[in-house]
């Protein structure tokens, strides 16, 4: 029986060198191709929320931040997807995300930790909807800390050196 949960868990430890990883970075790669191309698709409403952009967006022109960051959602994505450039992809998703949250998700106005926590939604009310975004960044912790895994073009490339393995 011992040896059944030795095999067992060295298969689980060896699934865990690329999988994770995988899902994770896929996942990621799903949500920001999807908002990318409601971007690319869509109207620049950025106009509307550039006052609430965290310096040095704020003084970017709304034209340059929208394609800015429909790019960077849409090429991030593929990017993601295959784990190339990882980590430098996974801090620009993780700045986006953090300006996006402030401007958008993040609730105009909060009193008190029960009132922000209403935030703590998938909806559109006063409280703010930031945890989507929330959740993204946490999940980006993943191929930012750990690396893209064993399956990705940056282990293929930069083979087992210590800040991909």
């Amino acid at each position: 029986m011992q040896r059944l949960l030795e095999g067992v868990l060295a298969g689980l430890n060896w699934i865990g060198t690329f999988f994770p990883q995988l899902v994770v970075r896929a996942l990621l790669a799903w949500e920001f191709w999807e908002s990318g191309l409601e971007k690319y698709h869509g109207d620049n409403w950025f106009a509307h929320v550039q006052d609430k952009f965290l310096f040095p967006f704020s003084v970017v022109p709304v034209e340059a931040s929208w394609f800015m960051a429909t790019w960077f959602e849409l090429i991030g994505s593929i990017l993601l997807l295959i784990g190339l450039a990882t980590r430098f992809v996974t801090v620009s998703l993780i700045i986006l995300t953090i300006v996006a949250m402030h401007a958008v998700h993040w609730p105009a106005e909060w009193n008190t930790f029960s009132e922000l926590w209403q935030g703590y939604a998938i909806s559109k009310t006063e409280f703010g909807n930031y945890k989507l975004p929330l959740i993204y960044l946490v999940l980006l912790t993943v191929p930012l800390f750990i690396g893209p895994g064993k399956l990705s073009l940056d282990h293929l490339i930069w083979g087992r050196r210590k800040r991909y393995h």
